[in-house]
């Protein structure tokens, strides 16, 4: 019989599995429900935590400068990502505005916060104190941070707007382009292994 560290269950229809080396662009498929059960991920630690601090500084620069500024007839108006939060609290959809702000802000800088103290501690090749409970909101903050969702909105809203007003996307749109790609890299993938290897 299989240790128990070496088991995987499929997160979608609970069936076991051993797991197997991946090699580069390989991935396990549940032959049950097809879900994915492992993705190879080449990142070593060191360049794991880079990238989690880049994120956070992309992070700052997403959420504090403007994503789009816009001007008619010499009156001009910029917004952060925090006004559109904001503004949708203002009307009568707060719940929605409640919603975005935990997708878009507060869902990654949590994410960010908890995986570089996770991968500060893994370098020494020690486990965090706190390490079972960081992972398990790692994984369950993964579904609710949809920044992805969030620039596709703000670039649908510099296309269309583009043809009525001067529209100028700003350095928190291209920090939130690159901020999405990242964060599906370091976050979005799996992060088990780190249990593997702590």
């Amino acid at each position: 019989m299989a240790k128990n560290d070496q088991l995987i269950i499929c997160e979608h229809c609970d069936c076991v599995f051993e797991k197997v080396t991946l090699a580069k662009h390989q991935k396990t498929l549940c032959t049950r429900c097809g879900g994915v059960l492992q993705r190879y991920n080449g990142l070593t630690l060191q360049q794991r935590l880079a990238l989690t601090v880049t994120a956070l500084m992309l992070w700052m620069f997403a959420n504090f400068y403007p994503v789009m500024s816009i001007s008619l007839q010499g009156l001009k108006n910029s917004a952060t990502l925090w006004d559109s939060v904001v503004a949708l609290s203002l009307g009568p959809i707060t719940f929605i505005a409640l919603v975005a702000a935990i997708s878009m802000i507060i869902a990654p800088i949590i994410q960010l916060i908890l995986l570089i103290w996770v991968l500060s501690f893994a370098l020494n090749r020690q486990r965090s104190p706190g390490f079972s409970f960081c992972m398990r909101w790692l994984e369950t903050l993964r579904p609710w941070s949809m920044l992805e969702v969030c620039l596709l909105g703000a670039m649908v809203a510099v296309i269309k707007l583009a043809g009525l007003l001067d529209v100028l996307p700003g350095i928190g749109l291209f920090a939130l382009a690159i901020l999405s790609l990242m964060m599906i890299r370091i976050a979005g993938r799996d992060i088990r292994d780190l249990w593997d290897d702590l």
